[in-house]
């Protein structure tokens, strides 16, 4: 996607690679309020942009280093630091995500 204006709630969610992420995005369209709505949808597709740009460095990283075994634990999801960057907060304590 290349167009911010090609974006829905749909693409949006399948866009996210984890179901905590996806499970959020529905939160926060289902709690915020009509007026912030707008805003809270620009940061997640900002996120879901970021997302998809880093998709097309990590396979190629992946490709390059197939071969190679790396020690220990290499399953980190950097899912949150990437919607922080993108200006997302998630607010546990509420139960929504705060913008």
């Amino acid at each position: 996607m290349t167009a911010r204006e090609t974006w829905t709630v749909d693409r949006l969610h399948h866009a996210l690679p984890h179901s905590a992420s996806r499970q959020q995005l529905l939160a926060d369209v289902n709690l915020t309020p009509i007026d912030e709505l707008p805003a809270v949808l620009d940061r997640w597709a900002t996120a879901a942009d970021q997302l998809q740009a880093a998709a097309t460095r990590i396979a190629a990283a992946r490709a390059q280093h197939a071969d190679t075994t790396v020690p220990g634990d290499t399953t980190v999801d950097h899912t949150g630091d990437v919607l922080r960057d993108a200006g997302h907060r998630t607010d546990r304590a509420s139960g929504r995500g705060a913008a």
